[in-house]
C-alpha cells in the first residue's frame, strides 16, 4: 500500500465515530515499519491558518478499509 492510497481515506475515530482529519505523511522506523499516521486536523478549504496535527500510533488503528481508516484515538 502507498501512501497516496492512504491519503486517500478519512480517518474515523472509533469512539465517537467523528472524522479527525486527513493523513498528510506517516513515520517510518529506521527498520522501513511504520510508526505512526501524521493526520492535520481541522483541515478546511478556505482555513488561511496553519492548522493542528497530531499523530496515530500505527497499534492504534482498528481497521483500514475502502474508503476509511478506523482508530482509537489516545
Amino acid at each position: 500500500m502507498r501512501l497516496s492510497d492512504l491519503q486517500s481515506k478519512r480517518v474515523i475515530d472509533i469512539t465517537t465515530g467523528t472524522s479527525i482529519g486527513n493523513i498528510t505523511d506517516i513515520i517510518v522506523t529506521v527498520e522501513g515499519k511504520i510508526e505512526s499516521l501524521v493526520i492535520e486536523v481541522g483541515k478546511s478549504f478556505l482555513s488561511l491558518t496553519k492548522d493542528n496535527i497530531i499523530t496515530i500510533k500505527w497499534e492504534n488503528i482498528t481497521k483500514i478499509g475502502e474508503d476509511v481508516i478506523l482508530v482509537k484515538k489516545e
